[in-house]
């Protein structure tokens, strides 16, 4: 088999891993495993496999003050505010709808690219932009019948959350191996929502058997694997097309949402769901790398997906 088929298969199978999260999320809930534990344990068990496979990697941990600074912000304050965001969704709309809300953040980047990072909105990104958006108003629907307009906040927050967390990962972190600004985001996040989880009113473990086994599918498949398989995608195929591809995700979630907890779209909804992913794929897709842009700094923005 050639690289280039080799990569893709990793990259999809990261997307799977990362598109079971939220269904794993939901049984964890089920489980009577609370939003801040649940986020607590998931970063403080993926810290602890990053930090053992950097043990026997024999990489090195020494950052700088900068390096630490921008770590912080990125793990304890931005990817804990769109996971926050996005477990919280969970519980108040449907896993697809969520998915599909959480991959309108291309969207978010183009804008935010256009304003922080000066890049010119093209007629083919502002187009995929507009699809997008008549895709998100077919999922959703005029009337929103039947769907909590707290959630879609949460999931649309998630989605602008993920995309600063893109834009600030883009600038701040360069020449950094994936798997120490892993580990240390997942660090800083752990710490940021052990502080949550005190606040209301500590973690809890109370919780059935069932939500470890839920736990340990969060960690394992849609962490620290999902994690590392797109990180070898990305050596063989390259950023463009391992994040086209990661638009196999929401799809993954729809799926599975479908056979397991028997949720369902009309037509309307489904050619609305389709068009939110044909546009983050033509964004994607429509963005040409800076000369002399590495691929690891292009990496960074997807060192924790979720």
């Amino acid at each position: 088999m050639n690289p280039l088929s080799i990569g893709v298969l990793y990259v999809l199978a990261s997307a799977a891993g990362f598109g079971v999260m939220s269904i794993f999320a939901v049984y964890a809930y089920g489980a009577g495993v609370s939003v801040s534990t649940l986020l607590f344990l998931r970063f403080l068990f993926a810290a602890v496999l990053f930090f053992g496979l950097l043990a026997w990697r024999r990489e090195s941990l020494r950052l700088n003050r900068r390096q630490v600074l921008a770590l912080f912000c990125l793990g304890g304050v931005l990817y804990t505010l769109q996971s926050l965001s996005f477990f919280s969704a969970v519980q108040y709309i449907s896993t697809s709808l969520a998915a599909l809300l959480l991959y309108t953040f291309p969207v978010f980047v183009a804008v935010l690219s256009y304003f922080v990072e000066k890049e010119p909105l093209t007629k083919k990104t502002v187009f995929a932009m507009l699809l997008s958006l008549l895709g998100l108003g077919l999922v959703l629907g005029l009337s929103f019948d039947g769907i909590q307009p707290f959630g879609v906040v949460l999931a649309l927050a998630a989605a602008l959350f993920y995309s600063v967390y893109i834009i600030v990962g883009n600038r701040v972190v360069k020449g950094l191996s994936s798997y120490v600004t892993s580990g240390y985001i997942s660090l800083f996040a752990a710490a940021t929502t052990f502080l949550i989880a005190q606040k209301e009113g500590g973690v809890d473990l109370s919780f059935a058997p069932a939500g470890w086994l839920a736990l340990g599918g969060i960690v394992v498949f849609s962490t620290v694997l999902a994690i590392s398989f797109f990180f070898r995608g990305l050596q063989l195929i390259g950023s463009t097309k391992a994040s086209v591809l990661s638009t196999f995700e929401p799809v993954v979630t729809i799926g599975c949402s479908a056979l397991l907890f028997g949720e369902a779209f009309s037509l309307l909804q489904l050619l609305g769901g389709c068009a939110v992913l044909a546009g983050a794929a033509l964004i994607v897709a429509g963005k040409e790398p800076k000369p002399g842009q590495a691929e690891e700094g292009k990496a960074t923005a997807r060192t924790i997906e979720w």
